[in-house]
């Protein structure tokens, strides 16, 4: 399956760069905006950005099948009615489709609370681990038991007041 998303990204990249590419040459009238534009399509970013996109892509389908296939029936078993679509009402001829405006919701909740407990929150204590806390830097000043202005921890005479330092 990874081959076949990898193969499908290269098509996709091809394809766009060759359109791309045509029509700012077209554009320009020469190869010099050409140039220019290849360098900022061949940039890191906008392939990380187009491989984020398709990635993206395939996690929504994964999200959303498991949703469809494993929450709602879930949550249909213990509600006793999974599917609101019929639920609607009429005023002066008008029908308002509140089940299927409820389906929806009840999708995105489910679809929200899905993503944030299994992919947020474990990312998170992930991250949260990998962290170390700072260690905090040494001190290199002190105050001066005169004029109490920061004074170098080596310094034998205070350059504010010129008081002696001991040592």
């Amino acid at each position: 399956m990874g081959d076949d998303l990898e193969s499908h990204l290269q098509l996709v990249q091809q394809f766009a760069f060759e359109r791309l590419w045509k029509a700012g040459a077209a554009a320009a009238g020469g190869a010099n905006m050409g140039s220019g534009f290849k360098n900022f399509i061949l940039r890191g970013n906008v392939v990380d950005m187009a491989v984020g996109i398709v990635v993206g892509a395939a996690f929504g389908t994964v999200v959303t099948s498991f949703v469809k296939n494993l929450l709602t029936p879930f949550i249909g078993a213990i509600v006793k009615q999974p599917d609101f679509s019929g639920l609607a009402f009429t005023i002066n001829g008008s029908k308002f489709m509140a089940g299927e405006f409820l389906n929806a919701l009840i999708s995105f909740l489910i679809i929200a609370a899905a993503v944030y407990f299994g992919v947020v929150m474990p990312i998170n204590k992930l991250l949260a681990r990998m962290r170390k806390p700072a260690a905090p830097a040494a001190p290199t000043t002190r105050p001066c038991p005169e004029c109490l202005s920061e004074i170098p921890l080596q310094a034998r005479r205070c350059a504010h007041c010129t008081s002696a330092i001991p040592a």
